[in-house]
């Protein structure tokens, strides 16, 4: 069974700065694109399964490599093919802008030697690979990474269509239970290429996200939005 700390990392409350990131889902309304919970479900599969996996293969590979002891050269070697796997400059930063909250804060609750290896290569780690660490430091594994990961991705999404678009909150909330089974699938997968050489990493492509993410940074620096991302 995961830890309390896998419970910690999902929690909503917890310090790392992802209420401030729609993952897409505030540009998606704007555009019309999601305007009821029919919609934001199909959002949210496809979100899972895109950007999410790419999450979850890279925290599973984190915790792994946490737990093995990994040197620098393997920091510094996910953290490039996880740039690359997310072509996006406005997710990358939004990625690395979550991870360096989360590494803050995680630093008090988990302390680790790979916690600080990682943001020694870069202040600003990617969110999924200091996930990984800290599900490591707090002694849980590969698959639990890959849950908080996955269940990360759609869970902040579903509030932001809340806070958008009015939708009940218990028809949002049901919509994230439904994928519960699609999560559990791709943690399980994503445990099973945790040990893969990092340039062997599964790489799923969302370039629908990828836009969406560009499009709302331009409008972020004319308009007042929301959120970041």
């Amino acid at each position: 069974m995961p830890g309390s700390a896998v419970l910690a990392l999902a929690d909503a409350r917890f310090p790392g700065g992802g209420h401030v990131h729609s993952g897409g889902v505030e540009e998606a309304a704007a555009r019309g694109l999601v305007t009821d919970v029919p919609s934001l479900r199909e959002f949210l599969r496809g979100r899972l399964f895109g950007a999410g996996e790419v999450q979850a293969v890279f925290a599973a590979a984190a915790a792994h490599a946490a737990l093995r002891g990994a040197g620098a050269q393997h920091w510094r070697r996910l953290d490039a093919e996880l740039d690359a796997r997310t072509p996006s400059p406005a997710q990358r930063t939004a990625s690395r802008a979550q991870g360096r909250g989360t590494a803050r804060s995680g630093r008090a609750a988990w302390p680790s030697e790979a916690l600080e290896q990682l943001v020694a290569i870069d202040r600003r780690p990617h969110h999924a690979l200091v996930l990984g660490v800290l599900t490591a430091a707090a002694g849980d594994g590969p698959r639990e990474a890959a849950l908080v990961a996955g269940y990360l991705a759609i869970s902040g999404p579903s509030s932001a269509g809340v806070r958008l678009l009015g939708l009940d909150p218990m028809e949002v909330n049901g919509v994230v239970a439904e994928l519960g089974p699609d999560l559990d699938e791709l943690a399980a997968r994503a445990a099973a290429t945790a040990g893969a050489d990092p340039a062997e990493l599964p790489a799923p492509g969302a370039p629908a996200l990828d836009l969406l993410a560009e499009a709302h940074e331009r409008q972020h620096r004319e308009h007042v939005r929301l959120f970041a991302s």
